[in-house]
C-alpha cells in the first residue's frame, strides 16, 4: 500500500469518527464527555462482559496496594456518571472509550485493543419497553446511514447498508434456523436482510441455551417484552461483503432496574455481587434508569471503508503468523 493510500485511509477514519459521533449526539441528545481508562478493582464498576475475560490489573502505589484495572467497557461507570451529572430524562453522554481485552481472539474482526463509542441515555420508567428500545436502535442506525453517505460522497466507498433495519428476537431466530449454531444463525439472517438487530441476548432460549452470554448486571435480558419474549437488549449486525460474514457493530440495551438486577443475579448464581459498590447503589435506588451500549469504532471503520482486517484501521499488536498471513494477502496492518 502506498503512502498516499495509507494517508487517505487515515483521513477517512477521522471522517468516520467525526461524522458518526456528531450524528449520534444529535440523534440521541448526548453530551460528549471525558471517561477513564482505569477504574478501581473490587468496586463492581468494570464491565464483566460475559464473566470470564480477565481485566488488565496492576498495583497502584497510592491505593495502598490495591489494584487498578483497565476497563473492558464503561457500561456501569456511565450510569454512575449520569447520576453525578444530574441529567434530565432523555439526556445522555457519549464517551470515546479505550480498553484492553487480553483474552480477545486475534482475527480479522478482533483485537485486544478496543475502541468504541460508549453511550448512555437517561430514561423514564415508561421507556423500559421493547418499543422504546427499537426506537433508539433505529436512531442509531440512521446515524450509521448518514455516515456511510458522507464517506461515499467524500471518498467514493460504496454504500451497502439497506435503508431499513430489520428486527428479530433470538428465539424467533432459533426457530427459523434450528439446525444452526448461534453464530451461523447470525450469518444467515444478516446475509438475507443486510442489517439486523437481534433482540434478547443473555436469557436461555427454548433449547436451553442462550443466544450469547451477557453479564447479569448491566443489560436487562430477563424481563418479558411486549412480544412475550425475554429481553430488552440486543446486538446490531450488518453484512460485510468484503469478509462475507455478519459483523456485530453494537451491543446495547435497556439497563437493569433493581428488580431485574436481583433476578439476574439469582439466575446467574452471582448474588455475592450485591455487596459491591456499584450494585449497592443500584439496589438502593441511587442510580437513574437508562439505556446504553457500545459501538465499535474500528468495526464501523472496517465496515464503511471496505477493509479486510481490523488492523487496517487501528494500531494494535498481532501474532507474527497473522502479520505474515496478511502481508501475503496484500493487507498492510497499521
Amino acid at each position: 500500500m502506498s503512502k498516499q493510500e495509507i494517508l487517505q485511509t487515515e483521513r477517512a477514519i477521522a471522517l468516520v469518527k467525526k461524522t458518526f459521533s456528531e450524528n449520534l449526539c444529535d440523534a440521541l441528545n448526548l453530551y460528549p464527555i471525558s471517561s477513564p481508562m482505569i477504574v478501581n478493582e473490587g468496586t463492581g464498576i468494570n464491565d464483566d462482559l460475559n464473566g470470564i475475560e480477565r481485566p488488565v490489573s496492576f498495583p497502584v502505589k497510592f491505593l495502598n496496594n490495591n489494584h487498578g484495572v483497565v476497563v473492558h467497557s464503561l457500561a456501569k461507570w456511565k450510569r454512575i456518571r449520569l447520576k453525578e451529572l444530574s441529567l434530565d430524562a432523555h439526556e445522555g453522554i457519549l464517551t470515546d472509550m479505550r480498553a484492553l481485552r487480553p483474552d480477545e481472539d486475534s482475527s480479522p474482526i478482533h483485537s485486544i485493543y478496543v475502541d468504541q463509542w460508549d453511550w448512555e441515555l437517561k430514561i423514564d420508567e415508561q421507556d423500559r419497553s421493547l418499543s422504546y428500545l427499537k426506537k433508539i436502535v433505529r436512531l442509531i442506525y440512521q446515524s450509521l446511514l448518514k455516515t456511510e453517505e458522507a464517506i461515499y460522497e467524500t471518498y467514493g466507498y460504496k454504500r451497502t447498508l439497506p435503508q431499513k433495519l430489520s428486527f428479530i428476537h433470538s428465539e424467533q431466530l432459533l426457530q427459523l434456523y434450528p439446525n444452526l449454531d448461534p453464530k451461523d444463525r447470525e450469518h444467515a439472517i444478516t446475509k438475507e436482510y443486510g442489517a439486523v438487530f437481534i433482540i434478547g441476548v443473555g436469557h436461555k432460549l427454548s433449547n436451553g441455551e442462550a443466544h450469547d452470554s451477557r453479564s447479569s448486571d448491566y443489560d436487562d435480558w430477563s424481563t418479558i417484552s411486549e412480544e412475550q419474549y425475554h429481553g430488552l437488549n440486543g446486538d446490531l449486525l450488518v453484512w460485510d461483503y468484503e469478509l462475507d460474514r455478519s459483523l456485530e457493530l453494537s451491543s446495547m440495551g435497556i439497563r437493569v432496574d433493581k428488580s431485574a438486577l436481583e433476578h439476574q443475579l439469582r439466575l446467574t448464581d452471582s448474588i455475592d455481587k450485591s455487596k459491591l459498590y456499584y450494585h449497592r447503589l443500584l439496589l438502593t435506588d441511587q442510580l437513574p434508569l437508562s439505556i446504553g451500549g457500545g459501538l465499535g469504532q474500528s468495526r464501523i471503520c472496517l465496515f464503511l471503508l471496505k477493509k479486510r482486517h481490523i488492523g487496517e484501521v487501528q494500531a494494535s499488536i498481532w501474532p507474527e503468523e497473522v502479520r505474515l498471513q496478511t502481508e501475503s494477502e496484500g493487507i498492510q496492518l497499521l
